[in-house]
């Protein structure tokens, strides 16, 4: 039966004639992984066996084909073929080992090899390969090592070219570092020897199937429901927020809860490194930079979409991070009309959010006084958000804080909302409570002539919010 996929193109859709493999057959990839615990006899065997029929099934197949069948047709035609090679092979596997093998041989030519499973999995928020030994993943805020490996250095490069070749970036000796996304919008960051020491890296943060709201924030406690209630009308007021906190911490996922209680009759125009924001409304420009090609030529920094945007007519800017000079150009746009723009920034505090933004614009190469960077700043931003991945692995919104001017040279910043740590228990579970500092947003009459009321009971710092 096998001879039907390989005798002639006519035989099956995605056969390979015998004579010379046409160009559009990739090249053989690596051995598939070996699963772990490490393998005892039978296992061993086992994986040998998923070796030797991978090889064979991609000198079989055409892969170039494989894209105009369905994922259960393909499924059923290499579950048939895995079973004429197994009877050729003499090795006996009852129903569920040649399911599980068929898995593991279409994960290899369809997937990512031992860490497509991990993909599927919607526990894990990341995945972090350290080398072809090692492989973690956190799940609810927590890292815990896998069982998955890689069966060689070659197969984890093998996987790290497949994902980046398909979003037109590369890695190599030449340029070891290179940040990409899944089709899934998965970001995805690889590093590769000369710069990583003991073997190729590769970290993938996970796209949510599911978009975060302000709603499921609330269950996860990350926030009140009178600090949301207060953020809600920041902003539809049109307030102009940075959201700040250290990697990990859920600026991300703040923002796409946020960006929920945008009008729907707004252009939104959003700028990412890698497009992850999950914005439900109907009117949403994305754009995304693009790094040099091999001639280092072609690149298009987060600078140049900022100043392209304010040409794009939109209601709001979004900047999904700021890390360098754009943050001149984002400023620019929040003074000049773009009033609800957003954007995070990698900071351990409010406070130093600001002084990294100062910092920043001071890396736009204009030569501006310190006072007049500040006044900008002061100018241009309403509220600062810190967000915090506790020892318990949960995210929390810790602390708000309203710009309210300047004072001489110094930015007055007032916090609204804070959270008290109140015990640590022995597993690092944090225990606390969101408190109001008693100090009253000065925005809160902007927001009261735009039509939007806070009740002032929230502010009360005589009891806890929630």
């Amino acid at each position: 039966m096998l001879s039907r996929f390989i005798a002639t193109p006519a035989a099956s859709r995605f056969a390979t004639p015998v004579a010379p493999a046409p160009a559009s057959v990739a090249p053989a990839p690596a051995p598939v992984a070996e699963p772990v615990p490490a393998p005892s006899g039978a296992a061993a065997e086992y994986v040998q066996l998923k070796v030797r029929l991978h090889q064979e099934l991609l000198d079989v197949i055409n892969l170039a084909a494989i894209d105009k069948l369905d994922a259960d047709q393909f499924r059923r035609e290499i579950g048939e073929m895995v079973r004429e090679l197994l009877a050729r092979e003499k090795v006996a596997l009852n129903a569920a080992e040649r399911g599980q093998l068929v898995n593991d041989l279409l994960d290899e030519l369809l997937g990512l090899g031992p860490i497509e499973p991990l993909l599927k999995d919607p526990t894990v928020s990341d995945i972090l390969v350290n080398t072809h030994e090692q492989v973690f993943v956190e799940r609810a805020g927590r890292l815990e090592t896998t069982p998955v490996r890689f069966k060689d250095e070659k197969h984890l490069l093998r996987i790290i070219n497949k994902i980046v070749s398909a979003v037109g970036r590369r890695v190599d000796e030449s340029q070891p570092l290179v940040d990409a996304r899944l089709p899934d919008g998965s970001r995805v960051n690889a590093v590769v020897p000369p710069v990583a020491v003991d073997g190729p890296l590769l970290s993938i943060r996970k796209f949510a199937k599911i978009p975060f709201t302000i709603e499921r924030l609330l269950d996860a406690g990350a926030l009140t429901r009178e600090m949301a209630e207060f953020l809600r009308c920041v902003v539809r007021g049109r307030q102009n927020i940075v959201i700040s906190g250290g990697t990990g911490s859920g600026k991300t996922t703040m923002l796409n809860a946020l960006s929920n209680f945008i009008d729907h009759a707004e252009r939104i125009v959003t700028i990412e490194d890698a497009a992850e924001l999950q914005l439900q409304q109907p009117h949403v420009a994305r754009m995304e930079t693009r790094p040099p090609n091999m001639e280092g030529r072609g690149e298009i920094a987060q600078r140049d979409l900022v100043k392209n945007a304010l040409r794009m007519r939109p209601d709001r800017v979004i900047l999904g991070e700021v890390r360098a000079g754009e943050a001149f150009d984002m400023l620019q746009a929040m003074n000049t009309g773009h009033d609800g723009s957003m954007t995070t920034v990698h900071a351990n505090t409010c406070r130093d959010a600001v002084g990294r933004l100062e910092q920043m614009i001071g890396m736009a190469g204009i030569e501006m006084p310190v006072r007049s960077i500040r006044g900008q700043i002061a100018s241009a931003i309403d509220i600062v958000l810190q967000l915090e991945r506790m020892g318990d692995g949960r995210r929390r919104l810790v602390s708000v804080h309203e710009i309210v001017g300047m004072e001489g040279d110094v930015i007055v910043m007032n916090e609204i909302f804070l959270f008290r740590r109140e015990r640590t228990d022995a597993d690092g579970t944090v225990h606390g409570r969101h408190w109001a500092t008693g100090l009253r947003p000065r925005c809160l009459e902007d927001l009261k002539a735009r039509g939007l009321t806070v009740e002032p009971a929230i502010f009360s710092p005589d009891r806890p919010l929630g």
